[in-house]
């Protein structure tokens, strides 16, 4: 299945959020519902990415997710870096060993978000960066179900012809 656009995911089903870095995946869930995103955990990357998908594989089985969200690391300029290849690449090879509809969201300036409410939430320097990778795919993924609640609102109130 080749990556599709945010509204052609499956209707209903819990979907993940990767937060794509070169040494973490930062994982979220959403609920069933879709209504909210909640940071799961960061999975570590190594030299060999296969041990990597296998943790992702698992927890989208134990969570039975029915897509995945992966931010795209676009610069603030609107151009595609070699993070953004990287992100490709990962869901390539996602693609390559599992057929799952997979789509992308920005994700400019959502690890900084992510520690600014962390920082509000008085957590200590230690426990933000445990859990900056999962939070910033949580903001991700609520972002993605936020633009899909949306998506589904306008095509509700629109008459039909």
């Amino acid at each position: 299945m080749p990556v599709i656009d945010l509204p052609a995911l499956p209707n209903r089903g819990a979907l993940i959020g990767i937060d794509p870095g070169s040494r973490r995946l930062g994982i979220a869930a959403s609920d069933g519902l879709r209504l909210i995103a909640t940071p799961l955990k960061a999975i570590g990357r190594g030299r060999r990415l296969a041990p990597t998908l296998d943790a992702l594989f698992n927890l989208i089985a134990a969570r039975q997710a029915v897509g995945l969200i992966c931010g795209l690391p676009i610069n603030m300029d609107g151009s595609e870096g070699p993070r953004v290849q990287a992100a490709r690449a990962l869901v390539h090879n996602i693609l390559q060993r599992q057929d799952i509809p997979i789509a992308y969201q920005d994700e400019r300036l959502t690890s900084a978000e992510a520690e600014r409410v962390m920082i509000e939430a008085d957590l200590t320097r230690a426990r933000r960066a445990e859990s900056l990778d999962s939070s910033a795919a949580a903001i991700i993924l609520q972002t993605a179900l936020d633009r899909l609640a949306n998506i589904s609102k306008r095509s509700a109130s629109q008459p039909e012809p």
